[in-house]
């Protein structure tokens, strides 16, 4: 096997920061409940981003295709920055680098039928920092498969959301106490300590 993705991935790193579903425009019928939330958490994951970019820990977006199955991941954040969408907030916030990774997945994990696990593989990672909406569903989805393939969990809950609060802090409940995950808020996250490669 190419030990370097045909040149199309960095050096080997033990952390990765998925961002799940955030360029999103959110025009579906719960859209408007999910707006607060997933606005108050983008402004989170941005902060969580540049930090995390100057640790040089990668950062994927995984992100649905919305049912536009000719699209590629430049036209979903062109749609949701350019065509009046409830969305829009967030991507402003949480628009991509020309850097960043990105994968389109067709259901709710990150995992199923997409490249994720190829390019984490190459990328050596151990721990994944999950982060984006909705909680219950997308993220915990993505969080489960990531636990079955023994990824190191981190999921801070304030760059979290769904159409709830109740339902966020459930989910929170449950990947703590099931999957192992690490919930701490991320302006308590020690990403220079998650960059070390020991146990």
């Amino acid at each position: 096997m190419s030990e370097d993705l045909h040149g199309n991935v960095p050096d080997s790193f033990p952390v990765a920061l998925v961002i799940i579903d955030m360029i999103n425009d959110l025009e579906f019928p719960e859209g408007e409940a999910f707006l607060e939330p997933a606005t108050r958490a983008a402004g989170k994951i941005a902060v969580l981003k540049e930090k995390a970019r100057k640790q040089n820990i990668p950062v994927i977006y995984a992100n649905d295709n919305f049912g536009r199955w000719r699209s590629d991941f430049t036209e979903v954040v062109d749609h949701c920055l350019n065509d009046g969408v409830r969305g829009q907030p967030l991507v402003e916030l949480l628009r991509p680098n020309s850097d960043d990774y990105f994968v389109l997945k067709p259901k709710h994990s990150a995992f199923y039928a997409t490249t994720l696990e190829t390019l984490l593989e190459y990328l050596k990672a151990k721990r994944l920092i999950l982060t984006g909406i909705s909680a219950d569903v997308c993220v915990l989805f993505s969080a489960s498969d990531a636990y079955m393939r023994e990824f190191q969990l981190y999921i801070p809950s304030d760059c979290v959301a769904s159409g709830s609060a109740q339902h966020t802090q459930e989910t929170l409940e449950y990947v703590e106490r099931v999957l192992s995950a690490d919930t701490t808020p991320s302006d308590q996250l020690n990403l220079e300590e998650l960059c070390r490669t020991g146990e």
